[in-house]
């Protein structure tokens, strides 16, 4: 490594978010910056591990202290090699991935992690900004040609990973534009649009084709795509909603998640989406159901839509502040979080039960809820 003693002299730094009474009245990212020359500095406390766990922390089995390492050195457009040896989309993971890999290092046993999701983030912008993101088509096709089905993380992924093999890939999506979750379920103060419509650009430059209102088995025959193509895949998502099947479900004023938080993408877009087909939570007093990260997503929509309240109720209890006997590391800590959603206001509350809703005139006017009380080592 290039500072071995790197851990030791310098402590964890990440730049403060925006404000929150600003970042409430848009819808841009929430990060600030982090500036390069504190990114190799961090980059730096990466420790010369025997066993580097993050390796196990993270999905995609990212070689993670070779680009910290490279970083520290000022070898970006050898760390940005290496990352992409493993992620196809770090501008993508090093955005909106809950940093697993953080929760495994080493350096998170008796200190503050690596700031890992933010230098890989780093050399993903540095890279773009460098100009050495550029379309680069397979040098040989195959002749075989291959239909993705959804264009979301995973169909994406796939797609661009068929491309480099060699072969032909169209991409189908169902929704006017590609990206799947990335573009119609994630809010933009977490994940900017540009940033996917950048990576889409790239990829249709390097031979990937998109086709959008293209659903599968309605609109667009299966068998059809039997015969044009060698392979399809299957990477439609999952867009399957968990419903609560409890008495007052069918009010109005009751709303999945998926059917509201498209819809302020999709304006925040430039769609025209007509004020009686839109979802909105201005003036309201406004419930979530469940502290998920999908939970947090509609709580900071509901705030920048200007909500009179916001409240979120977790059937779970409150998790403790720190680790668990049973939950050690390296393990994802099953700890309390506050995401930057939460931070900016409106309240939340835990080991809470919707047992049903009332109203008039088809409207939702109360929840009706219950406090729990976990037994069993919750």
């Amino acid at each position: 490594m290039g500072k071995i003693t790197g851990f030791k002299e310098y402590p964890r730094d990440i730049p403060p978010d925006r404000p929150a009474g600003e970042r409430i009245k848009d819808y841009q990212d929430v990060h600030n910056r982090f500036p390069e020359e504190r990114l190799q500095t961090q980059a730096a406390r990466c420790m010369d591990c025997g066993v580097p766990f993050c390796h196990k922390g993270c999905p995609l089995g990212n070689v993670i202290p070779d680009w910290n390492d490279l970083i520290y050195r000022n070898r970006w457009r050898d760390a940005l090699d290496r990352l992409l040896s493993t992620n196809n989309f770090p501008e993508f993971t090093g955005r909106v991935c809950p940093a697993p890999c953080e929760e495994a290092c080493v350096l998170n046993i008796n200190d503050n992690p690596v700031t890992i999701e933010r230098i890989e983030q780093g050399i993903a912008e540095h890279a773009y900004e460098a100009g050495w993101m550029v379309p680069s088509p397979p040098k040989k096709r195959t002749g075989k040609s291959v239909a993705v089905i959804g264009s979301g993380p995973s169909g994406l992924a796939c797609a661009d990973q068929l491309n480099r093999a060699g072969h032909l890939v169209t991409v189908y999506e169902r929704n006017d534009r590609p990206g799947g979750i990335l573009t119609y379920g994630i809010p933009d103060f977490k994940l900017e649009k540009t940033v996917v419509r950048r990576r889409l650009k790239l990829m249709e430059a390097e031979g990937v084709s998109f086709v959008v209102n293209a659903h599968v088995g309605v609109n667009v025959p299966a068998a059809e795509l039997r015969r044009k193509f060698d392979a399809v895949v299957l990477a439609g998502g999952a867009t399957r909603s968990r419903d609560l099947n409890i008495p007052g479900r069918e009010l109005d004023g009751v709303h999945l998640a998926m059917d509201y938080l498209p819809l302020q993408n999709r304006r925040n877009q430039g769609v025209a989406v007509p004020d009686d087909k839109f979802i909105t939570a201005k003036g309201k007093r406004v419930v979530i159901l469940g502290g998920g990260d999908t939970g947090s997503d509609c709580h900071g929509t509901a705030l920048r839509q200007g909500a009179g309240s916001v409240t979120s109720f977790e059937l779970l209890p409150k998790p403790p502040g720190a680790r668990a006997g049973s939950n050690p590391w390296p393990e994802w800590p099953r700890v309390f979080r506050t995401s930057s959603s939460h931070e900016e206001g409106g309240s939340r509350d835990w080991s809470v039960q919707t047992k049903r809703f009332s109203g008039e005139g088809g409207k939702v006017k109360k929840i009706h809820l219950v406090r729990l009380e976990w037994t069993g080592g919750m």
